[in-house]
């Protein structure tokens, strides 16, 4: 057979146009830097966001000719974007909160960093008010959504003071596990780092990052911590040359490695795409 002669006979093959990829609306936005994925998810359900001018829905997929609104202004979307997220290391001072509004006034996180185009930066985790050390901002929503799930148990590490010194029950109890209101927790590691008079020094780990956990543990067993320094964050450490109050951006090796330290599910890469 000459397949040639087979084209006169025989009518054209139809091609279906290719599809355009389309991606989760929350995921989009979030990987733009507008925030995190719950976050973005409480917005749409609010009505902050539409799309083409009608009002959008959590689970909702766009492409790169959908015209997306967040409180009524236009954002740019990236749609195959390979480039690496920026990652920034702080070194948060006691008396700031991890907020961009304080009812109270209080200087925030926020005010020392960097301006980012087309974006915000979106915090990793909280440090409370009377807290210091390592935080971690990034211009991924998606990335700060991963780095803070439970599931993927970053190692979060603390130097803690304590006033007074627990007592050999209290330690078994921090590393078996304490039950707070919000569920079970223990640490992975408590080791003694010394200390004068009333206070204590103790270097703790956990791999999770509920509010206030580790002051609520120590609570538990009739102890007060009276300082509490986040000095690593999965395999980020806190450098001891960066003063208070300054931030340095990660390179793309540093945030290659924080990436790597993820380790995603296979079910939940399928989810989130």
């Amino acid at each position: 057979m000459v397949l040639g002669d087979s084209r006169a006979t025989q009518p054209a093959t139809q091609h279906a146009a290719p599809e355009t990829p389309t991606v989760k609306l929350q995921k989009a936005l979030a990987d733009a830097g507008h925030g995190s994925r719950r976050e973005l998810e409480e917005w749409i359900a609010a009505g902050r966001v539409s799309v083409n001018g009608e009002p959008a829905h959590v689970g909702q997929r766009i492409g790169p000719e959908d015209k997306v609104r967040v409180n009524g202004k236009l954002v740019q979307l990236k749609f195959g974007d390979s480039r690496l997220p920026r990652v920034l290391l702080y070194h948060k001072p006691e008396g700031e909160i991890v907020s961009r509004d304080d009812p109270e006034g209080r200087p925030t996180v926020f005010e020392k960093l960097p301006r980012i185009n087309n974006g915000r930066w979106i915090a990793i985790g909280r440090l409370d008010f009377n807290s210091c050390g390592l935080m971690l901002f990034t211009s991924s929503g998606e990335l700060a959504n991963r780095l803070m799930h439970p599931r993927y148990e970053l190692e979060r590490e603390y130097a803690v003071r304590v006033l007074g010194e627990p007592s050999v029950e209290a330690v078994a109890q921090l590393k078996a596990g304490i039950e707070l209101e919000d569920g079970l927790a223990r640490f992975n590691r408590f080791v003694e780092a010394g200390g004068e008079g009333a206070n204590r020094w103790y270097t703790v780990t956990l791999s999770e990052g509920r509010n206030r956990e580790v002051r609520r543990m120590f609570e538990a067993v009739g102890l007060t911590v009276s300082r509490l320094m986040r000095v690593r964050y999965g395999p980020v450490q806190l450098p001891p040359g960066l003063k208070r109050g300054l931030w340095r951006e990660l390179d793309s090796l540093e945030v290659g490695v924080l990436l790597k330290a993820l380790k995603p599910p296979k079910k939940l890469e399928k989810s989130e795409t």
